[in-house]
């Protein structure tokens, strides 16, 4: 092959990894943005919202609380994680790249993007306060599940009124059992929020053990009130808390759904007897919805059940996860 073959050969070996990049580059740029939605969908209330795990990637969809119909309206944005209340929406997104990338969207109340933030990590757990201002969310930075020890979390929380965001949550002034308590394996997850949108309540991990703690956030302080409480969930009339409590040990299904009274501090177990790896969501001030392994090839599916501990579980959206009442 001649000279000149050569640097013909190779302008064009050049050309075509060119295009090949930049035809990737499109592509994720894309797929980076939330995906359009009709101008009919939007946070109405009266609705269940959820993440719809059929085929195709996890596309918000919406069902009437008042009704048992399964007939979906899936016009919303694809999410990973989702959680909505009053007029604003979070989505958790995790796109693919070398790395690949994970961004919490801020939505509007016609699912529109408002803000967006670049994370590291994947997509756990996502709420949203009562009025639509506070939100919360948590990444795994290293491991995918709470069933096991090797793993490691970032929560943040964001001030959609002031724009004020906590990347890590980690450097909040943490008491438990009366002292200031400080440790390398502090890890906090599951966000969930009073409808004063100061307080706010968390998982804690630390030397093996969960903690359930209560925050303050003009104080910028947290305390704990109990263990062996995980993914808290307030509930509308904030006088109790869902948790997944950690029943055995050394199992793949590890815990039970429980309900713990605020002011006396006494706990029950719910009718689900499968082990729930979820932050449980109210559907109301008597009704809990989480997500399950679905069925007979099904991703996910949510259940509800009472939250005062009868009754049984119901299915109540198959091929479902990520529930959020709109009231």
């Amino acid at each position: 092959m001649t000279l000149r073959s050569r640097i013909i050969a190779v302008a064009a070996a050049a050309a075509v990894l060119l295009g090949v990049a930049v035809a990737y580059t499109v592509r994720a740029a894309q797929q980076a943005e939330p995906a359009t939605t009709a101008s009919e969908f939007a946070l109405d209330d009266s609705h269940l919202y959820f993440r719809s795990t059929g085929a195709g990637p996890g596309r918000v969809a919406r069902l009437p609380l008042s009704e048992r119909s399964t007939r979906r309206t899936t016009d919303g944005p694809s999410c990973e994680r989702f959680y909505a209340a009053a007029r604003t929406a979070l989505c958790l997104q995790r796109r693919p790249g070398i790395p690949p990338r994970s961004y919490a969207v801020v939505l509007d109340s016609r699912l529109r993007e408002k803000r967006r933030i670049a994370l590291t990590g994947i997509p756990n757990r996502a709420r949203v306060s009562a009025s639509g201002r506070m939100l919360s969310w948590t990444m795994f930075a290293t491991g995918d599940s709470y069933a096991g020890s090797s793993f490691s979390t970032r929560t943040s929380i964001l001030d959609t009124r002031t724009g004020y965001l906590i990347k890590n949550m980690e450097e909040i002034p943490l008491t438990l059992g009366g002292h200031r308590y400080h440790a390398p394996d502090v890890n906090y997850w599951g966000v969930t929020f009073a409808k004063d949108d100061n307080t706010f309540y968390a998982t804690v991990s630390t030397k093996g053990k969960t903690h359930l703690v209560q925050g303050d956030m003009k104080k910028w302080a947290a305390h704990d009130l109990r263990t062996n409480v995980e993914c808290p969930s307030l509930s509308p009339d904030n006088t109790r808390i869902a948790f997944k409590k950690r029943v055995r040990k050394g199992t793949s299904d590890p815990w039970r759904l429980h309900v713990l009274d605020l002011r006396t501090l006494r706990e029950h177990p719910v009718a689900e007897r499968h082990s729930v790896d979820d932050q449980a969501a109210w559907l109301d001030d008597d009704t809990l919805a989480y997500a399950l392994p679905g069925r007979s090839g099904r991703k996910s599916d949510i259940w509800t059940v009472p939250a005062d501990g009868s009754g049984t579980p119901e299915l109540r959206v198959p091929d479902g996860s990520s529930p959020a009442a709109v009231r």
